[in-house]
């Protein structure tokens, strides 16, 4: 699961900021305020879980919406975090604290999901449930301002300073069928890009803008740490936090299009996240500096199942391959998760509801899955 962010990290939402936008509103942050109603265990990946409660929440206000958020092709037009707060290592899981403040930020991007929070903020239940953890919903704010896509690009024109990034949650790119674990500015632009021309009306060619961004960004500084997570549904990811500055040279400023549509792009980031998973907590930025924070005792806890996941994808991707297998990289990783996650403690009920896999696959994936281990062990 994604790291658990301190509240320092954030800025502090504005006092009393009405929960009203314009009905033409394209982009909104909010942070839910929410609090452990008893001392209780959260399961590794329980970000999957806080990604369910919100589709099931737009399930029942609007299906049709649902259904395009769960299933769409294109960008999906939200993410999550993970929860900000005193998370303690259990055992192979965490504790959420009773009576303790957690936070949670969720940010959205396309008017349709803008205009649904709208309504759904009228009439939100009292608990966020997460399996058997209860957290009381004390409180919604604003943490970025509901704004659209042309006053993002209009407030854009003009700007010519250096910028700061920080990836406050593991970001990681595809790049050639692989996690890339680098925010090299091309990876960086072309991940805003792709959000920018699914949901602002005005899209951009793409080659061009990322030639020109390739050519003239300039990378100032940065601090980063290189950080293995499970995230989603399937297998493990590596992916970085920490912060880069980041500026134009000269000659980029030439192009005035495309200098302002960099300056409306980091404009952007801290609704639409960076790289991909960002529905499942990666990929969380901010426009400021801010400092990567050294291992804690729940991040060890947390290292544990992705670690776990990328070991045995490793040994079933090479014994299926000595077989001769065919799609080597999808069934190894699902093999992986599973029997990492059984390994972990959760119930397999509880694994086939998160994967969406029938429950009695699940059941023989392990059973196949501890036979190959073991096949392994006689053989060596």
């Amino acid at each position: 699961m994604p790291r658990t962010a301190t509240s320092n990290k954030r800025k502090t939402p504005a006092k009393n900021t009405p929960l009203v936008w314009a009905d033409n509103s394209e982009l909104v942050g909010l942070v839910f305020d929410l609090e452990a109603t008893n001392s209780t265990y959260l399961y590794s990946q329980y970000t999957i879980g806080l990604h369910a409660w919100f589709l099931d929440q737009v399930r029942q206000i609007n299906p049709t919406l649902s259904a395009y958020l769960h299933d769409g092709e294109s960008e999906k037009p939200f993410n999550i975090s993970a929860l900000e707060g005193q998370l303690l290592p259990a055992g192979k899981q965490l504790q959420l604290q009773a009576n303790q403040t957690y936070r949670w930020h969720l940010h959205t991007f396309s008017q349709p999901v803008v205009q649904f929070l709208s309504q759904w903020l009228t009439q939100l239940p009292p608990t966020l449930n997460l399996r058997d953890a209860g957290l009381q919903i004390k409180k919604v704010s604003i943490l970025h301002p509901p704004t659209t896509y042309h006053q993002i690009l209009q407030s854009s024109l003009g700007k010519h300073t250096n910028i700061n990034l920080s990836f406050i949650s593991p970001t990681s790119f595809r790049r050639k069928g692989h996690h890339f674990p680098l925010p090299v500015p091309v990876n960086l632009f072309h991940s805003y890009l792709r959000r920018w021309n699914d949901f602002s009306g005005m899209s951009i060619e793409q080659d061009p803008f990322l030639e020109w961004i390739d050519e003239n960004v300039i990378i100032h500084k940065y601090r980063l740490e290189t950080v293995k997570v499970a995230a989603g549904k399937r297998g493990s990811v590596t992916g970085f936090t920490g912060a880069i500055s980041l500026g134009l040279s000269k000659t980029a400023l030439t192009n005035i299009e495309f200098t302002q549509l960099f300056y409306a792009l980091i404009q952007l980031a801290p609704y639409c996240g960076t790289g991909h998973k960002t529905t499942f907590g990666l990929g969380q930025t901010l426009l400021e500096w801010v400092e990567p924070e050294t291992n804690t005792s729940a991040e060890i806890i947390n290292n544990l199942l992705p670690e776990r996941i990328e070991e045995l994808t490793a040994i079933f991707t090479a014994t299926r391959k000595r077989t001769g297998g065919d799609r080597t990289e999808k069934i190894a990783t699902t093999w992986a998760t599973i029997l990492a996650r059984r390994e972990m403690g959760e119930s397999l009920k509880i694994i086939s509801q998160d994967l969406e896999i029938p429950y009695s696959t699940v059941k023989t994936y392990v059973k196949l899955a501890r036979r190959e281990l073991k096949q392994l062990t006689i053989d060596n």
